[in-house]
């Protein structure tokens, strides 16, 4: 796998995501949200993990890390945002990868993360 292509793709994505993104009209719609975390932070987190856990031991550039962690952050404030909250997530990639690794459930984990919605 050629993660360099694979992180640039992510980072393309996001940031498509993030400029097509309209607030919802009447918040919460948490169909969207699941979809930006499965289509697009799941798929940021699984590859950090599948770098740091297969066969070799990937070591990502300065400029891939930055990249991954900006997507994964962007599509993370996305999810946040159809809850109705205006929130810039700064979080580690090893953040959310430790958390999906514990409880095996993305939505868990961003809601972990950023406590939406409220429990």
């Amino acid at each position: 796998m050629d993660y360099g292509e694979r992180i640039d793709e992510l980072a393309r994505r996001a940031e498509q995501d993030r400029t097509a993104f309209t607030p919802p009209r009447d918040p919460p719609e948490p169909e969207r949200a699941m979809a930006y975390l499965r289509e697009g932070f799941g798929e940021a987190v699984a590859l950090y993990i599948h770098a740091r856990t297969g066969d070799e031991q990937v070591r990502f550039s300065h400029r891939e890390f930055d990249r991954l962690e900006r997507a994964m952050n962007d599509w993370l404030g996305l999810y946040t945002a159809c809850y109705g909250v205006d929130y810039q997530p700064e979080f580690t990639v090893r953040e959310a990868a430790e958390l999906l690794i514990r409880t095996h459930h993305i939505g868990d984990v961003a809601q972990l993360l950023t406590n939406v919605p409220e429990r």
